[in-house]
């Protein structure tokens, strides 16, 4: 689930030289950022608690990784679209029709080979994170879960056009529909949880961590699904596919910023548990 960092250099070229042999348009690019002075980070809208109105892990982790390159942050805040491949286009390679994009670097992205392969145009690196779906419940209406039968009859909900929505509505040929509740975010299905007015939220753990904190009044479970990866997924984050040397240094950066400590120090101020790749 590792993607290339670098394209395969020339055969006159030494592994000490790669950076000497690349394409002269990713060197061009990055000379391009040093003179401008800026790095544009491409981060979503409405995503707590990773980026939310100019604020969250994704928005801290943009200005570490300017910080780290010696660069001011551009932050570019971009609604998700109908899908990632959408998203890579408009953000990484090409830029959106609205005219706003493309940006250096897009954070948040899958590290899936199929995604990968799907989008040649950009190469997707540095995981810095694995998610995973789970289950809060209000220990008051559900005081105890062994397994998706103590659902039953309980409001559980979900965030709209999410994998949590998906295997949430489509377990058991249907048999949670009457009862699961559709929102907008995460966070309201989560703020609605914590209001009462439902008894359950399937949603990632790191949406679920940062609005409760480790409240025992709303404990975590594994819900178990077949179309589920229980594992998780790696996020990293894309850049364009010739921008070698851009990658390079961002994989630089972020490994300079776990083994400093200071990727954890991101996560723990938003209430999230960073678990590494």
């Amino acid at each position: 689930m590792f993607p290339k960092y670098l394209r395969a250099a020339g055969a006159a070229c030494s592994l000490a030289a790669v950076l000497l042999c690349v394409a002269s348009p990713a060197r061009a690019d990055w000379s391009k950022i040093q003179q401008s002075g800026t790095l544009k980070v491409a981060v979503y809208n409405e995503f707590a608690p990773f980026s939310d109105r100019g604020a969250g892990i994704d928005v801290d982790l943009a200005q570490a990784l300017a910080g780290k390159l010696g660069l001011k942050l551009n932050l570019l805040p971009f609604p998700a679209g109908e899908n990632l491949n959408d998203d890579l286009r408009n953000m990484v390679w090409k830029g959106h029709y609205l005219g706003y994009g493309p940006a250096d670097v897009m954070l948040h992205v899958p590290v899936e080979p199929q995604l990968m392969n799907e989008n040649g145009k950009v190469q997707i690196l540095a995981p810095y994170h694995v998610e995973t779906v789970r289950l809060v419940r209000s220990a008051r209406a559900i005081p105890a879960y062994a397994g998706l039968d103590s659902l039953d009859g309980k409001k559980i909900g979900v965030e709209k056009v999410s994998i949590a929505a998906m295997v949430m509505l489509g377990e058991g040929n249907g048999r949670f529909r009457d009862d699961v509740r559709i929102f907008d975010t995460a966070a309201e299905a989560l703020e609605q949880l914590k209001a009462g007015a439902i008894d359950a939220v399937l949603a990632n753990r790191s949406e679920i961590e940062a609005v409760f904190k480790s409240d025992p009044a709303y404990p975590l479970s594994e819900a178990t699904f077949q179309r589920l990866p229980r594992a998780g997924w790696a996020v990293g984050m894309a850049v364009r596919k010739d921008d070698v040397e851009v990658a390079k240094l961002l994989q630089a950066a972020v490994n300079s910023l776990r083994d400093s400590g200071e990727l954890q120090a991101i996560f723990n101020k938003y209430g999230v548990n960073v678990v590494r790749p």
